[in-house]
C-alpha cells in the first residue's frame, strides 16, 4: 500500500517537491496545505491556516497521512515538527529548537563563532546613539539585518549612509535590534543538505539571484531565479565547504537532544581565492533553488524525505542526472513591497522532460480562470544536457506567458553563460 504524503506550504518550492513525489511508485496520495493552482493537479488542496499546529494535526489524522514535509521557515519556527512528534507522525523539518538557526539571525552568528565557521563579523544595535560609531567601523559598504523571518527580505545591503541609518532605525524601530555586518566580496552561492544525526548528503550546488531586477539591481526579493549545479562551486570549493562548514555544523546539531532532520540551506560567499563563508543558514529548502534541484534528483524522493525523517539516511544511496537546469521567476506587477493580484495568467504549456512550469502565487477564480494570488507567480524550469540551454527552454516560454504588469529578469545565469 502506497504512502500518503501531506506536504505544507503554498509556493513554488512546494509544488517540485510535489511534482518529484508524485513520480514515486511508492506514494499513494499527496495532500498540499494550502498549495496553489499548480498543486491542484498534482494531489488535493487544503485551505488551512498552517501556523495552527492544530489544523495540521487534524488534516494529518483525516487523510491517515504517514509523512510531512514542512516547506516555509514559519510553521517550522512555530514548532510544528515538536507538535507531529508529539503524535507519532514522521515529519521531515527540524524542531523549533533547530529552526532556531534562521529565525534568529544573531543565535545563528553565536553558533557560528562557538564553532569556528568562517562567517562576516557583526555587531547587534540596540541604541541608536550606537549607529554612527558601527557605520563607521564597517563602511564603506553596509549590511543590514533584521533579527526575524522575513522571507529573504529582511537584508538591506547598500553603500549609502543615509540607507543604512534608515534601515537601522527601523529595525530598531520594529524589534528592538538590528544585527550590522562586515560586507563580504565575492560570489554568492547556496548549498542544499538533506541532513539528519546519521549523516547527509549535499544536493547539486546553486546560485539564486536576489536582487529584483537585470545586473543585480534594484531591492532584495525572495529570489527572482537560479540554476544548478553552480561551476564556481568546484570539487575543490565543495571540499572546503564540507570540512569548513557542513561537518562542524551537522556535529553540533547531531550532538543537540533534538535531532535535526531536515534539509539545511547553506547560503555562502565565495572569496577570488575560492575559501567560502557562511552569509546565512535557513533551516528549509530554498525558493527557487528547489526548483533547480529536485529535477536534478534521479533517486526516489520519497526515499529521500522517508529515510531522512527516521534518521537513517546514511542507508541511501542518493543519485542526480548529469543535467542542468534553469529557472526564471515571473512576478507580479508591484513585487516585492505591494504586488498586485487576481490578474490572469495565459500562455501556459503542459509540462515535458525539458520544461517545468513551477506554480507558486497562482489560484483557480470564481469563474476558473487561473489568476495572480501573491509576488511571485510562477518559476520557469528548463532542464538540458547545458546551462545555455536550459535557459534558452526557459525564457522561450517564459516570453509567451500573459500576466498584466509582471516582470522578470532577463540575465539568469549570467555570471556563468
Amino acid at each position: 500500500m502506497g504512502k500518503n504524503i501531506l506536504v505544507i506550504g503554498g509556493g513554488g518550492r512546494e509544488h517540485s517537491i510535489s511534482l518529484g513525489l508524485k513520480k514515486s511508485a511508492k506514494v499513494n496520495e499527496i495532500h498540499i496545505a494550502p498549495g496553489n493552482a499548480g498543486t491542484l493537479n498534482v494531489g488535493k488542496n487544503h485551505e488551512i491556516d498552517i501556523l495552527d499546529n492544530e489544523q495540521v494535526i487534524n488534516l494529518v489524522n483525516e487523510f491517515s497521512i504517514d509523512l510531512v514535509i514542512i516547506g516555509p521557515e514559519a510553521p517550522l519556527v512555530n514548532g510544528l515538527s515538536d507538535r507531529l512528534s508529539l503524535e507519532k507522525v514522521l515529519c521531515f523539518g527540524p524542531f523549533s529548537s533547530g529552526a532556531k538557526l534562521e529565525g534568529s539571525k544573531q543565535y545563528a552568528k553565536e553558533i557560528m563563532k562557538k564553532l569556528n565557521i568562517p562567517t562576516a563579523n557583526s555587531t547587534v544595535i540596540t541604541n541608536s546613539s550606537d549607529i554612527e560609531k558601527i557605520l563607521d567601523e564597517y563602511g564603506p559598504n553596509w549590511v543590514i539585518k533584521r533579527d526575524v523571518l522575513a522571507g529573504g527580505k529582511g537584508v538591506t545591503v547598500t553603500s549609502e549612509r543615509h540607507l543604512a541609518v534608515n534601515s537601522i532605525l527601523e529595525g530598531l524601530n520594529l524589534d528592538g535590534f538590528v544585527l550590522v555586518e562586515e560586507f563580504l566580496e565575492g560570489e554568492e552561492a547556496s548549498m542544499l543538505v538533506i541532513m539528519d544525526e546519521s549523516g547527509y548528503v549535499c544536493l547539486p550546488a546553486s546560485q539564486d539571484h536576489k536582487r529584483l531586477t537585470d545586473g543585480d539591481k534594484g531591492p532584495n526579493t525572495g529570489g527572482m531565479g537560479a540554476y544548478a549545479p553552480a561551476p564556481i562551486i568546484s570539487k575543490s570549493v565543495t571540499n572546503k565547504i564540507l570540512e569548513r562548514i557542513v561537518q562542524p555544523m551537522h556535529m553540533w546539531l547531531s550532538s543537540c537532544e533534538d535531532k535535526y532532520r531536515g534539509c539545511l540551506y547553506v547560503g555562502l560567499m565565495i572569496d577570488k581565492s575560492g575559501d567560502p563563508s557562511v552569509v546565512e543558514y535557513n533551516v528549509r529548502f530554498g525558493d527557487p533553488e528547489t526548483q533547480v534541484t529536485i529535477p536534478l534528483i534521479s533517486s526516489d524522493l520519497y526515499d529521500l524525505f522517508s529515510y531522512t525523517a527516521e534518521g537513517r539516511i546514511k542507508d541511501l544511496d542518493v543519485t542526480f542526472y548529469e543535467k542542468h537546469a534553469l529557472t526564471v521567476v515571473l512576478a507580479s506587477e508591484g513585487y516585492p513591497k505591494k504586488p498586485v493580484i487576481n490578474r490572469r495568467i495565459s500562455g501556459l504549456k503542459d509540462d515535458s522532460e525539458n520544461i517545468v512550469v513551477h506554480h507558486a502565487g497562482t489560484k483557480i477564480d470564481d469563474n476558473g480562470n487561473l489568476v495572480s494570488n501573491g509576488g511571485r507567480v510562477l518559476s520557469v524550469t528548463g532542464i538540458s544536457d547545458s546551462l545555455s540551454e536550459s535557459a534558452r527552454i526557459s525564457y522561450e516560454l517564459i516570453n509567451n506567458i500573459t500576466l498584466e504588469g509582471s516582470h522578470f529578469r532577463k540575465d539568469i545565469g549570467f555570471r556563468t553563460l
